[in-house]
């Protein structure tokens, strides 16, 4: 397995013809449009389902409005309407470029993408209507499930031919990809039919717990972390820094994580051992992400000042913060002693954010904001300010929202303990979500920067010019000649 490199086969800037024809730049673009308009819809869901909290909502009495709806149409418009199609953009781009092949056939692929966004589509109007499965993660519509796991089946095969059809090294982030496109296809049939059609009772919530675990750390990310596997080096024009470290991350993720899963329910009648073992496999994650916030961190050492010039490097990296805090923070709040403060409280719903959005989205936006100009057929950003404030106010607010969220579920959590009444809890962790609310506008502020930027670079895109600054370390990571 070696470790990927911008002086290797997958380098961007080989701009050969045949090399150029791999890539079906059309369809990555496409993915990522609608990647940023599902995004766009869960983040109003989201904001609209937090005015509620402030008795501000401003649907009530709709039931195919209901808070409660509008908070499932987030979290899977954010799973599998952003996330997965961002990720299904940036595999057409990196898998075929990695291993000299096309995918198995861009008929398919074309067919994959009109499928899966109607399987979102139809998802979100199966939990409009009331239909959701009573699956955390796992809402999807029964009627919704053979489809979504079919085009699982489908986007597995479409990547894994070229990957098998590939004569050269075995790049780390091949290994991830390959582990991502299984597990996700089992991780989703596991979730989506045991706890409905086979399983009850407790032995269905440690399933579930599986499910909502696995759908983050057996789907998102290994796909995340390929990706940064292939990004990171090509931008930075310098390979991994140890091929050891990345085999200890790969295989203490595979080891490790599919174990977690069970510690969303302590103190529940799951028995205790399973408890157990699933808190010590959460610390031994951590122990996991370190090996590889080291390695990556070791690559940028002597570039430091990419963090300065180059946008997707700076997502990347914060985001990997973010990584590393959230796993620190997972490590401290599965112990038992923890459990008895912040279990139902806030505070996980701040952790939760951080890994979601403030990972993998951040990952997304560096890639998206590296690849935008080229797949707009533009020699830049149209504004890269634009793109500065856009990661301000969303690095900003999504740090307030956290901080603020978790400060929240610690007054709720001390306030419970005390035997405080339910009423005076809801009425301390009343100045919490209205900040709360407030940091959802930034964001949706800075999406507004990034959204505007891409529209008017697709307009003016054959007068743009160059900013003049070395190749491959604008601000908006723009040059062509890494692209």
């Amino acid at each position: 397995m070696a470790s990927a490199s911008a002086a290797m086969i997958g380098s961007d800037s080989i701009e050969t013809p045949a090399y150029r024809d791999l890539v079906n730049e059309k369809l990555v673009l496409w993915h990522f449009i609608f990647s940023l308009t599902f995004l766009i819809v869960a983040m109003l869901a989201w904001w609209f389902f937090s005015l509620q909290l402030l008795q501000a909502y401003p649907f009530a009495g709709i039931e195919h409005l209901s808070p409660g709806r509008w908070r499932m149409i987030h979290t899977n418009g954010v799973a599998y309407g952003f996330i997965a199609n961002a990720f299904l953009g940036a595999l057409h781009w990196a898998i075929p470029r990695l291993t000299l092949q096309k995918v198995a056939s861009k008929a398919l692929s074309w067919f994959i993408f009109f499928a899966w966004q109607f399987v979102v589509l139809a998802t979100v109007v199966g939990l409009i209507l009331g239909k959701a499965q009573a699956v955390e993660w796992g809402e999807t519509p029964i009627f919704i499930d053979p489809l979504a796991v079919a085009g699982l089946i489908l986007v597995a095969i479409n990547f894994m031919v070229p990957i098998l059809r590939s004569e050269g090294p075995m790049y780390v982030t091949l290994w991830y990809f390959i582990a991502g496109l299984v597990w996700t296809i089992l991780v989703y049939a596991m979730g989506n039919y045991l706890p409905q059609f086979f399983v009850g009772g407790a032995a269905s919530g440690a399933l579930i717990g599986l499910f909502i675990h696995d759908l983050v750390g057996l789907f998102v990310t290994p796909l995340g972390w390929g990706l940064m596997y292939y990004f990171v080096p090509i931008i930075l024009k310098k390979p991994i820094w140890s091929h050891g470290l990345s085999l200890v991350g790969f295989w203490g993720l595979a080891f490790f994580y599919p174990l977690n899963g069970i510690h969303h329910f302590l103190y529940s009648p799951i028995p205790m051992f399973l408890q157990y073992g699933a808190i010590i496999s959460t610390i031994a994650v951590e122990l996991v992400v370190t090996t590889v916030i080291i390695n990556f961190f070791a690559t940028i050492r002597h570039r430091g000042d990419m963090l300065r010039t180059n946008m997707p490097i700076r997502w990347f990296y914060i985001g990997m913060v973010f990584y590393f805090t959230t796993c620190l923070q997972c490590a401290m709040q599965v112990t038992l002693t923890f459990q008895k403060i912040i279990h139902f409280t806030d505070w996980v719903v701040g952790h939760s954010h951080l890994v979601m959005f403030g990972v993998f989205g951040f990952w997304i936006m560096g890639f998206m904001t590296h690849l935008f100009p080229r797949l707009l057929g533009a020699k830049g950003w149209y504004r890269p300010a634009w793109n500065e404030w856009h990661f301000w106010l969303m690095g900003m607010s999504m740090l307030v929202m956290f901080f603020d969220l978790v400060f929240a579920g610690l007054v709720q959590g001390f306030m419970w303990r005390d035997l405080a009444s339910w009423e005076s809890t809801t009425v301390a962790s009343g100045p919490f979500w209205f900040i709360r609310t407030l940091s959802g506008v930034g964001m949706l502020v800075g999406m507004g920067f990034f959204l505007a930027n891409i529209v008017m670079t697709s307009v003016h895109r054959r007068t743009i010019e160059p900013s003049g600054q070395p190749a491959g370390e604008q601000s908006g990571g723009q040059s062509l000649a890494t692209a």
